[in-house]
């Protein structure tokens, strides 16, 4: 092989590993999201559920409060109202990945059934379908929170294995919320 045949190959082989690395950041972080409708497979998020004593209606309060509400600081640079009603909001949801290098953005809409549901539907994201539901119930010592959903992908195999990579890493996100919304709503209901 020649200089110019090996220029070539080098060339080629960068332009395919730029390609590679941008397609997979846009997939990831939801900026480039697949769609195509075809060998869709959908599993199960969940359940997670958190028992907190706290009322109802106060745990309704710190789950509605950064999309009908003021949000902290905090919230505001995990969550983005993009357009908001009187019990709907669209927000985007961001994620930080790879060690705080890359952000995935999700878009939702989120619905609100005062006091006992909210509910999210994925507009855009690294998959092309996720339902999500947190259902509140009254218990004698204050309430339950259920976490619920279905996550679904393209693609068959592919799908289902790129499925099992968010899914993983978009529970351990719900608990963790579900952990903060347990801490603010005990703190609101001990003052």
């Amino acid at each position: 092989m020649n200089g110019r045949h090996l220029a070539r190959a080098a060339a080629w082989t960068a332009s395919v590993a730029a390609v590679a690395v941008g397609g997979y950041a846009g997939l990831v972080s939801g900026a480039l999201p697949v769609d195509l409708g075809v060998g869709r497979r959908v599993r199960r998020l969940g359940p997670q559920a958190v028992d907190i004593e706290a009322p109802r209606e106060v745990v309704f309060d710190v789950l509605a409060q950064p999309y009908l509400g003021r949000a902290t600081r905090v919230m505001r640079e995990k969550v983005q109202v993009l357009e908001r009603g009187q019990d709907m909001a669209l927000a985007a949801h961001y994620t930080p990945l790879g060690g705080g290098r890359f952000k995935a953005v999700t878009v939702e809409t989120v619905r609100f059934t005062r006091p006992e549901r909210v509910d999210f539907r994925l507009v855009r994201g690294p998959v092309p379908y996720v339902v999500e539901s947190f259902t509140l119930t009254e218990r004698p010592a204050g309430s339950r929170l259920v976490y619920e959903g279905e996550l679904g992908t393209d693609l068959w195999r592919a799908g289902a294995w790129w499925g099992g990579k968010v899914a993983a890493r978009w529970e351990s996100t719900v608990a963790a919320s579900l952990a903060s919304v347990k801490e603010e709503a005990e703190r609101r209901a001990r003052r």
